[in-house]
């Protein structure tokens, strides 16, 4: 009888299909993946789609891991890929593989392991039956705690199937069999492995070089065919001594991930991850100077003293700025009755809550708070941005237009007309929004996000000034040394280059 895929449903079918019985008997999971990345290879398939920036750095390291047969661990801060990494390792198993039905561990028809595979397929012979599994049921993943035990790991005595079975409490039918063994034939996948107590580690290392292991003082011998892949973060793994060294010494290669090296794979990881295509009654329109502050904002995080590098700032926090910052913009036109919702630098701060609670800070920066230290990383990133377009553009007529007593207040209820009429009475601001690629026929909420990006990079720039009651207004003058120039600030002590 066939399966009605027309896959065989006995042992018996089996051994005449494919010449399965010649390839199953000795191909471990390790081989599989192997030959299966090296047809992908050569047929030039992506083999990590979606993954950004890792192409020449962590893909390389990965697929020499899998053609040396390793088992590996990702090392890297948080927010940089691992666990997606190693979940898409299943699309290089077999589509199906066949197992001995009803079987907890998935035995191998042709070598199984377990005492009960091995009752069955001695009485039964080619009678057995054969069911298939598929290759996302091959994958098994933990998150590591410190308070997982051997039991949920490997395995534990189970005394009510001693009792209903009448076996002796120390035979091995009577296993309730962990995590581990039941991802035996595919993948195991360990996240935060420093996390795992001493003693489980000691039972993984011994699992994966000698194949036995105690459950409760009996030794069990458990030949598990299986692929152990593992996640940590490297202050973790090396400076605090969490793992011990056998089980360190027997993971064949440690690879380092890291994050966006340049803003343009931030751009694109962001622009693949962020929810922006959402059912809404207006149009959403994000311009792109937006999604270069918010991404910037990301990168200067990063490299910010009063923010802990060890903890790192996870690719999350521009994806999660980047979908509040629209959803602010969306709720603004709603509240206006208009047709499209622009994001402006005003959203960017609007989206504070989605940014503090993903930095940890160093004592500096506990000192100044979590709102102050997240709103000098986006005028900081605004300050870049605004480099990037208007660099070497005179704009010394909207600047004297506020040293002349002009003040502007945008308030964020006001319609996108009404707000464009107020930005076209400051003298050359309008005209220097074409040079962000703006059209003549631009909605007004295009129009206005553009031109308060140039008032927000100056003020970025300490060109001009800006509070919450007053708005946008002429930088104060330095007693006895005239207006501040742009660069003065780097040349004053307590003062931040935003240049």
């Amino acid at each position: 009888m066939k399966h009605p895929s027309g896959l065989p449903e006995t042992l018996g079918e089996l051994r005449a299909y494919k010449n399965y019985e010649s390839t199953l008997a000795t191909r471990s999971v390790k081989d599989e993946l192997r030959e299966n990345l090296i047809c992908k290879l050569g047929r030039h398939e992506p083999l990590f789609p979606g993954i950004v920036g890792y192409e020449d750095t962590v893909v390389p390291q990965i697929v020499n891991a899998v053609l040396s047969r390793h088992n590996f661990i990702l090392l890297g801060l948080r927010g940089q890929a691992k666990t997606r990494l190693i979940r898409m390792l299943v699309s290089l198993l077999d589509e199906r593989l066949p197992y001995i039905e009803g079987c907890e561990i998935k035995d191998n028809p042709f070598a199984p392991i377990c005492r009960s595979c091995r009752n069955r397929v001695a009485s039964q012979g080619d009678a057995t039956r054969i069911a298939w599994l598929a290759r996302d049921d091959r994958y098994v993943e933990k998150l590591a705690t410190p308070d997982v035990t051997i039991a949920d790991m490997i395995g534990d005595i189970d005394p009510i199937k001693a009792a209903r079975t009448g076996q002796n409490i120390s035979d091995e039918l009577t296993v309730h069999y962990g995590l581990l063994p039941r991802a035996n034939r595919g993948i195991f996948a360990i996240n935060e492995l420093p996390d795992l107590a001493g003693k489980i580690q000691v039972g993984l290392f011994n699992i994966m070089q000698e194949g036995d292991v105690q459950i409760k003082g009996y030794p069990v011998r458990l030949p598990l065919d299986v692929l152990l892949v593992f996640t940590a973060n490297p202050e973790d793994y090396t400076a605090r001594g969490k793992i011990i060294t056998p089980l360190k010494d027997r993971i064949g290669s440690e690879i380092r991930t890291h994050y966006p090296a340049t803003l343009e794979h931030g751009l694109e990881i962001t622009e693949q991850e962020a929810w922006l295509a959402r059912r809404s009654p207006i149009e959403l329109r994000v311009p792109d100077y937006i999604r270069e502050i918010v991404e910037q904002l990301a990168f200067s995080a990063r490299e910010d003293k009063k923010v802990d590098k060890r903890s790192g700032v996870s690719q999350r926090l521009p994806i999660s700025v980047l979908e509040n910052v629209a959803s602010n913009a969306e709720r603004r036109a709603l509240s206006a009755g208009e047709s499209v919702a622009v994001p402006r630098v005003l959203d960017i701060y609007a989206a504070l809550p989605s940014i503090t609670g993903k930095l940890e800070l160093e004592y500096e920066g506990e000192l100044k708070g979590g709102d102050t230290v997240a709103r000098d990383l986006i005028r900081l990133a605004v300050g870049k941005v605004f480099t990037g377009y208007f660099d070497g553009e005179n704009l010394s007529q909207v600047v004297q237009w506020f040293e002349l007593g002009g003040s502007l207040k945008l308030d964020e209820s006001v319609k996108s007309d009404v707000m464009v009429q107020e930005l076209g009475r400051i003298a050359g601001l309008m005209e220097k929004t074409g040079i962000l690629g703006l059209g003549a026929s631009e909605p007004d909420a295009v129009r206005a996000a553009a031109a308060e990006f140039i008032l927000e990079g100056l003020y970025a720039h300490r060109r001009i000034s800006r509070n919450e009651e007053a708005g946008f207004m002429a930088e104060p003058r330095s007693s006895g040394k005239g207006r501040e120039q742009p660069g003065d600030e780097q040349k004053k002590p307590g003062k931040r280059q935003y240049q």
